[in-house]
């Protein structure tokens, strides 16, 4: 069976699956958010009763995370609600942006967007966060009310983003049906070259196969290759899965994985049992292709969808008014760490904001150093707009006070996942995706810009 064959006949207890089988599933850990999380606490009070009780409060994983950073009242209000729900059921794993648990959110506007707003517990982007927080763990089943949820699918678990309804019968229940899916193996052979990071990988990938290219299909990750890429490399390429249409992503565990997870666990206090599944080559699946890493260049996909790919070098015409870097694809360390790597000792040419993923993130971002400087000295010289407050932020539009947000026809280039016509704001904007290198590459130049030429050889 292929790995996702393998999750999902364990999950249901038995001994195979197939592409079709509708299988019940026992979930593992259910992860929602301040967008989705009300409606899904609408539903499970609904249809089980508003004195329900969950099915298992160490599975659960609330993280507000989108529209959080706002004065828009409702937005605010939605995290008030996950509060007074978490307090009900007495969840541990409430991650919120303020200390007191009796307490209102509400954002100060008076401090501006860029000053830390938020308590010691606050998680930042929910994809980002699970990692860190220890609730990813390889043979798992993991559930989330975001169609990101597959980025949890880089540490060897089936991921998958499920409705308000689906997620509001798991409340209640720990089950869901669910149908397996056909596996797409993608065969990730030698290494990469200099300037070209795992975001170029994942959508030479979709422009291959197309933005439907792999709808209700996993898309299974192996070869010699992925021992070459970070788990935050893993997670970039499994967090755009959904982008060709895919029902997850999802990748071997190696050591790499059962280290960090271990150490993440072991941080944070949350269980540390897990068995991998382990690859199958022979295993049948629906399609194959090899990626050759060291073949790939920077790669940009174009509005407006991630399919529409090119390759950096021929988009040199292309001016841009804003580079963005953040989001769960774009704003962890690693990312911020390639975008300083070019800027460092530069000046932007263009408006550039830049939103770490998490707190974690953002201290880090104080604490490395570049040529005897932080990371965040170096991008603040440069020019950026750094914020302390880790959220989706401009990455899903929000209310027009959003940090970042395209809130008139603008041309931007970003970190980010999604660049459908409207997707960080006006619809009339249009978005560029492309790896951190090539945002800040294109950040020095106002145009959309090969990396390779700033980078050291």
């Amino acid at each position: 069976m292929t790995l996702t064959e393998q999750l999902l006949a364990r999950a249901s207890g038995k001994k195979t699956v197939s592409p079709g089988d509708n299988v019940w599933v026992n979930v593992d850990v259910l992860l929602t958010h301040d967008i989705c999380g009300p409606g899904t606490i609408g539903v499970f009070q609904r249809e089980f009763g508003k004195s329900a009780r969950v099915w298992d409060p160490r599975k659960v994983v609330i993280i507000p995370d989108h529209y959080i950073f706002t004065s828009d009242s409702q937005s605010n209000r939605n995290v008030d609600l996950l509060r007074e729900f978490a307090r009900a059921q007495q969840l541990p794993y409430f991650y919120d942006v303020i200390d007191d648990p009796t307490g209102h959110w509400q954002f100060d506007s008076s401090r501006g967007p860029l000053a830390r707003q938020y308590g010691d517990r606050y998680g930042g982007v929910c994809h980002a966060a699970v990692p860190e927080r220890g609730h990813v763990r390889p043979g798992e089943v993991f559930l989330g009310t975001d169609s990101h949820t597959c980025t949890a699918g880089a540490f060897n678990l089936f991921a998958t983003g499920v409705g308000n309804t689906d997620a509001g019968f798991v409340l209640g229940t720990g089950k869901l049906l669910l149908k397996v899916p056909p596996t797409l193996r993608f065969r990730l052979e030698d290494e990469l070259p200099k300037g070209v990071m795992a975001k170029d990988v994942i959508l030479e990938i979709i422009g291959r196969i197309g933005f439907d290219g792999a709808t209700y299909c996993a898309m299974e990750f192996d070869g010699a290759g992925i021992a070459s890429l970070s788990l935050e490399d893993r997670m970039t390429i499994a967090n755009m899965a959904i982008e060709a249409g895919g029902k997850n992503g999802v990748f071997p565990a190696d050591e790499k994985t059962l280290s960090f997870v271990q150490e993440s666990c072991r941080r944070n206090g949350t269980h540390a049992q897990f068995e991998p599944v382990e690859s199958d080559p022979d295993a049948p699946v629906l399609a194959e292709q090899t990626i050759d890493l060291s073949a790939l260049e920077p790669t940009v996909a174009q509005p407006p969808n991630p399919g529409n790919r090119e390759l950096a070098q021929r988009l040199s015409s292309v001016r841009i008014d804003r580079a963005y870097l953040g989001s769960c694809t774009g704003g962890k360390l690693s990312d911020f760490l390639a975008f300083a790597q070019v800027l460092n000792g530069k000046q932007v040419a263009v408006e550039t904001f830049a939103v770490p993923a998490t707190p974690l993130v953002a201290s880090e971002l104080h604490r490395r150093q570049i040529d005897g400087k932080s990371v965040w000295e170096i991008l603040s010289s440069a020019g950026v707009r750094l914020t302390e407050n880790a959220s989706c932020a401009a990455c899903l539009g929000g209310p027009m006070d959003t940090f970042g947000r395209l809130d008139r026809p603008m041309t931007c280039i970003s970190a980010t996942n999604r660049n459908f016509p409207g997707r960080m704001g006006h619809k009339e904007s249009k978005v560029y995706l492309a790896s951190p290198y090539t945002v800040a590459a294109s950040a020095l130049t106002g145009r959309i810009t090969d990396p390779r030429e700033f980078l050291p050889s």
